[in-house]
């Protein structure tokens, strides 16, 4: 099994890594957790915080014209609207297939069977494909 080690950090190199951040060496945390061999994503952000020094972080400011937060809206609609749909319709194939289950039950037979024999017919209340191109 793999031997788990764990960093710990002396309060005077994080001294030097909040410098290095404050005086604008290390552009980033994250050129800074790759400057000084920090192991850990998030390590050098829970200094920061513990500190108070948010200010010191990234922040990622995202500019857009009205009409893209529109489509993304819309967008965001569409998804919910088509998770519901598919929500819906596996709910639906569940059920199929119970009753599919209790059907072959009732009749005695097996719903594996049931399906080859079946497999070519067409499904009840469901239009007949046409035969040939359309016109």
């Amino acid at each position: 099994m793999r031997e788990r080690v764990l960093y710990r950090y002396s309060e005077c190199f994080k001294r030097e890594v909040m410098e290095s951040l404050e005086s604008g060496r290390c552009v980033s945390v994250r050129a800074a957790q790759l400057h000084f061999g920090v192991k850990g994503a998030d390590t050098i952000g829970r200094w920061l915080k513990r500190l108070g020094r948010q200010d010191l972080k990234t922040r990622v400011v995202r500019v857009e014209k009205p009409d893209e937060a529109d489509r993304m809206r819309e967008l965001q609609k569409q998804i919910a609207k088509l998770e519901r749909a598919l929500g819906q319709t596996q709910a639906e194939n569940l059920l199929n297939a119970e009753l599919l289950k209790t059907a072959c039950r009732r009749l005695g037979e097996d719903v594996e069977g049931f399906k080859k024999k079946n497999a070519g017919a067409p499904s009840a209340g469901l239009p007949k494909p046409m035969e040939g191109k359309p016109t």
